[in-house]
Protein backbone atom coordinates (compact mmCIF):
# COMPACT_ATOMS: atom_id res chain seq x y z
CA UNK A 1 0.00 0.00 0.00
CA UNK A 2 2.86 2.39 0.81
CA UNK A 3 4.16 1.90 -2.75
CA UNK A 4 1.00 3.60 -4.01
CA UNK A 5 1.51 6.53 -6.34
CA UNK A 6 -1.72 8.01 -4.99
CA UNK A 7 -0.96 10.14 -1.91
CA UNK A 8 -1.94 8.41 1.32
CA UNK A 9 -2.51 9.80 4.79
CA UNK A 10 -0.42 7.80 7.30
CA UNK A 11 -0.49 7.84 11.11
CA UNK A 12 2.72 6.61 12.79
CA UNK A 13 2.08 5.81 16.47
CA UNK A 14 5.67 5.80 17.66
CA UNK A 15 8.27 8.39 18.56
CA UNK A 16 9.23 10.68 15.70
CA UNK A 17 11.44 8.88 13.20
CA UNK A 18 13.27 10.89 10.55
CA UNK A 19 13.59 7.66 8.55
CA UNK A 20 9.82 7.10 8.54
CA UNK A 21 9.05 10.72 7.70
CA UNK A 22 11.56 10.67 4.83
CA UNK A 23 10.30 7.32 3.51
CA UNK A 24 6.66 8.47 3.51
CA UNK A 25 7.09 12.03 2.27
CA UNK A 26 9.45 11.01 -0.56
CA UNK A 27 6.55 8.94 -1.88
CA UNK A 28 4.14 11.86 -1.62
CA UNK A 29 2.30 10.57 1.43
CA UNK A 30 1.12 12.82 4.24
CA UNK A 31 2.59 11.75 7.57
CA UNK A 32 1.27 12.28 11.09
CA UNK A 33 3.27 11.09 14.10
CA UNK A 34 1.92 10.65 17.61
CA UNK A 35 3.87 8.87 20.35
CA UNK A 36 0.98 7.27 22.23
CA UNK A 37 3.18 5.14 24.46
CA UNK A 38 4.97 8.23 25.81
CA UNK A 39 1.62 10.00 26.17
CA UNK A 40 0.23 7.04 28.14
CA UNK A 41 3.05 7.42 30.68
CA UNK A 42 2.04 11.00 31.57
CA UNK A 43 1.82 11.18 35.41
CA UNK A 44 -1.18 13.53 35.11
CA UNK A 45 -3.23 10.58 33.81
CA UNK A 46 -2.86 8.70 37.09
CA UNK A 47 -5.99 9.04 39.23
CA UNK A 48 -7.59 7.25 42.15
CA UNK A 49 -10.96 5.58 41.70
CA UNK A 50 -13.76 5.58 44.27
CA UNK A 51 -12.06 2.67 46.10
CA UNK A 52 -8.71 4.46 46.34
CA UNK A 53 -7.03 2.31 43.68
CA UNK A 54 -4.71 3.92 41.17
CA UNK A 55 -5.63 3.84 37.50
CA UNK A 56 -5.47 5.91 34.37
CA UNK A 57 -7.95 8.56 33.28
CA UNK A 58 -8.99 7.12 29.90
CA UNK A 59 -11.25 10.09 29.06
CA UNK A 60 -8.40 12.56 29.60
CA UNK A 61 -6.03 10.39 27.56
CA UNK A 62 -8.46 10.32 24.62
CA UNK A 63 -9.27 14.02 24.89
CA UNK A 64 -5.53 14.82 24.65
CA UNK A 65 -4.54 12.23 22.03
CA UNK A 66 -5.72 10.88 18.68
CA UNK A 67 -7.79 13.99 18.09
CA UNK A 68 -8.31 13.69 14.34
CA UNK A 69 -11.22 13.90 11.95
CA UNK A 70 -13.15 10.72 11.27
CA UNK A 71 -12.00 8.68 8.25
CA UNK A 72 -8.75 10.64 7.80
CA UNK A 73 -6.10 7.90 7.64
CA UNK A 74 -5.41 5.35 4.92
CA UNK A 75 -2.70 3.61 6.97
CA UNK A 76 -1.96 3.37 10.69
CA UNK A 77 1.40 2.07 11.87
CA UNK A 78 0.50 0.85 15.34
CA UNK A 79 3.76 -1.10 15.79
CA UNK A 80 3.92 -2.89 19.21
CA UNK A 81 1.90 -0.26 21.11
CA UNK A 82 -0.84 -2.59 22.49
CA UNK A 83 1.71 -4.88 24.15
CA UNK A 84 3.32 -2.05 26.15
CA UNK A 85 0.36 0.27 26.80
CA UNK A 86 -1.59 0.15 30.06
CA UNK A 87 -4.46 -2.35 29.74
CA UNK A 88 -7.24 0.18 30.37
CA UNK A 89 -6.12 2.29 27.38
CA UNK A 90 -5.75 -0.44 24.74
CA UNK A 91 -9.36 -1.06 23.65
CA UNK A 92 -10.41 2.62 23.77
CA UNK A 93 -7.33 3.48 21.69
CA UNK A 94 -8.15 0.81 19.08
CA UNK A 95 -11.76 2.04 18.97
CA UNK A 96 -10.55 5.61 18.37
CA UNK A 97 -8.16 4.40 15.65
CA UNK A 98 -11.08 2.66 13.92
CA UNK A 99 -12.98 5.95 13.73
CA UNK A 100 -9.97 7.89 12.40
CA UNK A 101 -9.33 5.37 9.61
CA UNK A 102 -10.94 5.43 6.18
CA UNK A 103 -13.08 2.43 5.23
CA UNK A 104 -10.64 0.01 3.58
CA UNK A 105 -7.71 1.57 5.45
CA UNK A 106 -5.02 -0.71 6.90
CA UNK A 107 -3.45 -0.94 10.34
CA UNK A 108 -0.19 -2.76 11.02
CA UNK A 109 0.55 -4.01 14.54
CA UNK A 110 3.10 -6.34 16.10
CA UNK A 111 2.25 -8.61 19.03
CA UNK A 112 4.60 -10.71 21.13
CA UNK A 113 4.05 -14.44 21.51
CA UNK A 114 4.10 -16.03 24.95
CA UNK A 115 7.69 -17.13 24.31
CA UNK A 116 8.89 -13.52 24.34
CA UNK A 117 9.03 -13.30 28.15
CA UNK A 118 8.19 -10.35 30.42
CA UNK A 119 11.50 -8.58 29.78
CA UNK A 120 11.03 -8.40 26.01
CA UNK A 121 12.46 -5.05 24.93
CA UNK A 122 10.25 -2.39 23.42
CA UNK A 123 11.43 -1.28 20.00
CA UNK A 124 10.98 1.78 17.84
CA UNK A 125 10.64 0.81 14.20
CA UNK A 126 12.27 2.78 11.39
CA UNK A 127 11.19 2.10 7.81
CA UNK A 128 14.29 1.59 5.68
CA UNK A 129 12.65 0.11 2.59
CA UNK A 130 9.34 -1.24 1.31
CA UNK A 131 10.06 -4.56 3.02
CA UNK A 132 12.66 -3.65 5.66
CA UNK A 133 12.57 -2.17 9.16
CA UNK A 134 15.37 -1.10 11.45
CA UNK A 135 14.64 -1.75 15.13
CA UNK A 136 15.96 0.48 17.91
CA UNK A 137 15.41 -0.45 21.54
CA UNK A 138 13.41 2.20 23.39
CA UNK A 139 13.89 3.21 27.00
CA UNK A 140 11.41 5.11 29.10
CA UNK A 141 12.60 8.28 30.86
CA UNK A 142 12.52 6.28 34.12
CA UNK A 143 15.05 3.74 32.81
CA UNK A 144 17.37 6.45 31.51
CA UNK A 145 17.47 7.83 35.07
CA UNK A 146 18.08 4.40 36.64
CA UNK A 147 14.45 3.35 37.15
CA UNK A 148 12.33 0.68 35.47
CA UNK A 149 12.06 0.68 31.69
CA UNK A 150 9.16 -0.05 29.37
CA UNK A 151 7.67 -3.41 30.28
CA UNK A 152 5.64 -5.86 28.28
CA UNK A 153 2.18 -5.47 29.90
CA UNK A 154 0.59 -8.63 28.54
CA UNK A 155 0.76 -11.16 25.75
CA UNK A 156 -2.31 -11.23 23.54
CA UNK A 157 -3.30 -14.60 22.09
CA UNK A 158 -4.94 -14.73 18.66
CA UNK A 159 -8.45 -14.71 20.16
CA UNK A 160 -7.67 -11.57 22.18
CA UNK A 161 -6.30 -9.85 19.08
CA UNK A 162 -9.40 -10.81 17.10
CA UNK A 163 -11.60 -9.37 19.87
CA UNK A 164 -9.51 -6.21 20.05
CA UNK A 165 -10.08 -5.59 16.32
CA UNK A 166 -13.60 -7.06 16.13
CA UNK A 167 -15.07 -3.93 14.51
CA UNK A 168 -12.62 -4.11 11.60
CA UNK A 169 -13.58 -5.90 8.38
CA UNK A 170 -10.63 -8.31 8.22
CA UNK A 171 -7.58 -9.44 10.13
CA UNK A 172 -4.55 -11.42 8.98
CA UNK A 173 -1.84 -12.94 11.14
CA UNK A 174 1.74 -13.57 10.08
CA UNK A 175 4.37 -15.22 12.23
CA UNK A 176 7.54 -13.13 12.23
CA UNK A 177 10.96 -13.57 13.79
CA UNK A 178 11.88 -12.96 17.42
CA UNK A 179 8.60 -14.23 18.93
CA UNK A 180 6.49 -11.61 17.13
CA UNK A 181 3.19 -11.90 15.28
CA UNK A 182 2.61 -9.34 12.56
CA UNK A 183 -1.06 -8.42 12.31
CA UNK A 184 -2.63 -6.57 9.41
CA UNK A 185 -6.20 -5.37 9.90
CA UNK A 186 -8.48 -3.59 7.46
CA UNK A 187 -11.24 -1.19 8.48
Amino acid sequence: MLKSEEPLCVLDLGPTSASNIRFLTERGHKNYTEDLLAASLDPELRVRDEHGNWGLDVKKFLSDNLVYANALFDVVLCWNLPDYMEESLVKPTVDRLWSTMKPGGSLLAFFHTRDAGPDAPCYRFHITGTDMLDMQEMHSPAKRSGGEGLRLQRVFNNRHIENLFRDFSSIKFFLARDNIREVLVVR
